[in-house]
């Protein structure tokens, strides 16, 4: 059979693209390496029978406030978010968490003298969050709401570090640096502020959610909608070389630039195939996963509503492991990301049991084993959790990589989102999605706006391919 577009990987971004391009009116064909769909939102039972774990991503703020995603109404497909009061928690030592929470006024108060401060850098944004994701989760461009966008990128430019300044107290500077440590890069990089203020404006648009029963239900809500147009999903069909697809007239790769380089040798130009091999993947990931016989003991009571734990302590603490992973060191207090998912979605585990989830930033491809590093971390808090672990298991950098292709170096987040290649991911190029071949797409999260549980990357290359596509005839490579 021959297909308007055919879409390798089925990772949210991949889905998304062919979701975008069957509601447009193409014939869709989506092609997937593993027996299921998901990508990067996949979930299993890792450690005991009954407790299911999310393998990659676990807590979706970007997933609830997408602009592509709220457009499907996801929730018509299956979908179901389970999200808590507190949607970052952030532990210090020997006082109070800092919390972020829907309300400004509330978070402000835990903010102390700082509190007026951080509520006029959020509400402008926090006010009008939905007129700001579309400019803001996409390519360069002409933006809807011009002057939005410049207020948001003026802020944005500097560094996370930069930011801060703003503040005189820790718990402020603690808050923005748990968020400004999502960007995967030394905190006092240019355009950190920018993930810094993205994250701190979704908590006071949405409660961060977690996806009930496991994110694997965000991509089965997509692939809903996606045969509800028609579309197509094959599993367990690796792609070897482009020759062996059916005939189509476009293909888009969720993929890694280098995978892309590698299956279009023969159909792009060199020079474009030494930027896509150029691509800087930066640091790698170690998570653990654990079943646990009860509730995180933690130190505040008010940490455990919270969906997503920010553990570091003050933000030179975190700037300063956030730094060593970004320069190929071994953190010894490493910044850890955490999500409670049972807390908030109790069909995780079986009852009066729970799951957790955690992870830090390694160099990639590192061996290091990370476990009582991040452990420690948690019991600096939460005294006591050890006692709780009936079973973890872990992945470092070499099994993301094993796991997915995408992971190059166990990056998981597609790649370095610095001023180097934010916009000009995965090469220099006035369409990052296209490439120089009118019938190869790129639409992984190695394109704007870069990683995350939104589809936006998905989206923006099947709109890349629709404008082109009409020229096109199907045609076997």
């Amino acid at each position: 059979m021959d297909y308007d577009a055919i879409v390798i990987g089925s990772g949210p971004n991949g889905l998304a693209a062919a979701v975008e391009l069957a509601r447009s009116g193409a014939s869709v064909l989506v092609r997937e390496a593993r027996d299921t769909v998901g990508g990067g939102t996949r979930t299993a039972e890792l450690t005991l029978p009954g407790f299911h774990h999310d393998v990659c991503s676990a807590c979706h703020p970007m997933g609830i406030l997408s602009p592509f995603f709220r457009s499907l109404k996801l929730e018509d497909h299956g979908l179901q978010w389970a999200s808590s009061d507190i949607s970052v928690a952030h532990p210090l030592d020997d006082e109070p968490a800092v919390l972020l929470t829907r309300s400004i006024e509330e978070t402000a108060a835990g903010l102390g003298a700082d509190g007026e401060r951080y509520a006029r850098l959020v509400r402008p944004f926090a006010e009008r969050i939905h007129d700001l994701l579309p400019d803001a989760l996409g390519p360069l461009g002409i933006p809807r709401h011009p002057f939005l966008l410049a207020r948001f990128g003026l802020t944005g430019l500097r560094s996370a570090r930069g930011l801060a300044r703003r503040f005189s107290g820790e718990r402020a500077k603690a808050l923005l640096a748990g968020c400004a440590g999502h960007a995967t890069q030394p905190l006092e990089n240019p355009l950190t502020a920018a993930m810094t203020l993205m994250f701190l404006v979704s908590g006071h648009a949405e409660d961060w959610p977690v996806a009930v029963g496991g994110s694997q239900a965000i991509t089965a809500a997509l692939a809903s909608v996606l045969r509800a147009h028609g579309g197509v999903i094959e599993t367990g069909a690796p792609v070897g070389s482009l020759e062996e697809l059916p005939p189509s007239k476009v293909v888009l790769f969720d993929t890694a630039p280098d995978q892309l380089a590698r299956l279009g040798r023969d159909h792009l130009p060199a020079r474009y195939r030494r930027q896509l091999t150029a691509y800087r993947y930066g640091p790698g990931s170690f998570k653990l996963d654990w079943a646990l016989s009860g509730p995180i003991p933690w130190r505040d009571p008010a940490v455990g509503r919270a969906a997503t734990v920010h553990l570091g302590g003050t933000l030179d603490e975190i700037a300063r492991g956030e730094r060593d992973a970004f320069e190929g060191r071994i953190p010894e207090r490493p910044y850890v990301l955490m999500v409670q998912q049972s807390a908030l979605d109790p069909t995780r585990a079986p009852a009066g049991s729970h799951t957790a989830y955690a992870y830090c930033h390694v160099p990639a491809g590192s061996d290091e084993d990370m476990t009582a590093r991040i452990e420690a971390q948690i019991e600096r808090f939460a005294p006591g959790f050890r006692d709780l672990v009936l079973m973890r298991h872990s992945m470092g950098p070499k099994d993301f990589h094993a796991y997915s292709p995408n992971y190059v170096g166990g990056a998981v987040t597609g790649g370095v989102a610095d001023w180097r290649q934010l916009f000009t991911r995965p090469a220099v190029r006035l369409d990052p999605y296209a490439t120089p071949n009118p019938r190869l797409y790129i639409c992984s999260a190695s394109t704007p706006p870069g990683g995350g549980v939104h589809g936006m990357c998905g989206y923006h290359g099947a709109r890349s391919a629709l404008r082109r596509m009409a020229r096109l005839t199907a045609a076997r490579w």
